[in-house]
């Protein structure tokens, strides 16, 4: 990393969510945020659930978010890495970030290293033990049958279809995954510390639980889940040193 930069983190911002109007409110402090943070920011990381839905057909990708996708494409632009880690709530994206934003997509936690510090990274859906009902909806949603029939359906009624599930179904929307657990029963602690069994990474950094957390694993690692961009707006912030939760105003 070049002194004075920092590496950014954000998660579940959800836009679309609950209705157009309330989310471009959201969406407007959101490109608030990333117009602060690209004057300093060695990378950005978006760790999925950017959208509420988003379903990628052949040639059409869910109509809106013009603001945010434009303001990802101009830091990117400048020079800016960004990567992104699907969500629960993006599962079905394919490869529009790729070629149209020139942003790699992630699918799965993915190692980094910067300053000598070791990073694991990622959504965070469906890792550790339990959650055995998402998981096996997850295993429908992400079939490539699934998807090819689910394409067949025509824009005009897949993707407002989806939206209507995403908000009413609990086990894909998250709402009840907002409560703290206690660490023995956080999953996504557990998942981390089975990790630490087999290598060493200073941070873990998640979103998907839409709390931000800061837990301490070991004297030498952490897990920081970034909480959301509905309730918190909160993200985290990487110096070189360590990494922290921090709250845009």
């Amino acid at each position: 990393m070049k002194k004075e930069k920092n590496i950014y983190f954000a998660s579940d911002q959800h836009f679309g969510a609950p209705n157009a109007k309330k989310s471009k409110l959201r969406e407007a402090k959101f490109v608030q945020w990333l117009d602060i943070v690209k004057k300093d920011a060695e990378a950005i990381f978006l760790l999925g659930d950017l959208f509420d839905f988003w379903f990628e057909y052949k040639h059409v990708v869910p109509k809106g978010y013009i603001r945010v996708l434009g303001k990802l494409a101009e830091i990117k632009d400048s020079g800016i890495p960004i990567y992104f880690f699907v969500g629960n709530h993006d599962l079905w994206m394919r490869d529009y970030f790729e070629t149209a934003l020139n942003i790699p997509v992630y699918h799965k936690p993915k190692a980094f290293t910067f300053n000598n510090k070791t990073f694991l990274i990622g959504h965070g859906d469906g890792l550790g033990p339990g959650d055995k009902g998402y998981k096996r909806m997850k295993k429908v949603f992400t079939n490539p049958f699934s998807k090819w029939l689910y394409r067949w359906l025509h824009p005009d009624l897949g993707i407002p279809l989806g939206n209507y599930f995403s908000r009413k179904n609990k086990l894909i929307s998250g709402e009840e995954d907002v409560k703290f657990l206690g660490e023995d029963n956080e999953w996504l602690v557990q998942y981390c510390k089975e990790k630490l069994q087999i290598q060493h990474y200073d941070f873990f950094v998640f979103g998907h639980r839409h709390l931000p957390l800061e837990i301490n694993l070991s004297e030498q690692s952490k897990y920081v889940n970034l909480g959301d961009w509905i309730h918190y707006f909160t993200f985290g912030k990487f110096d070189g040193v360590d990494l922290k939760i921090q709250t845009h105003k």
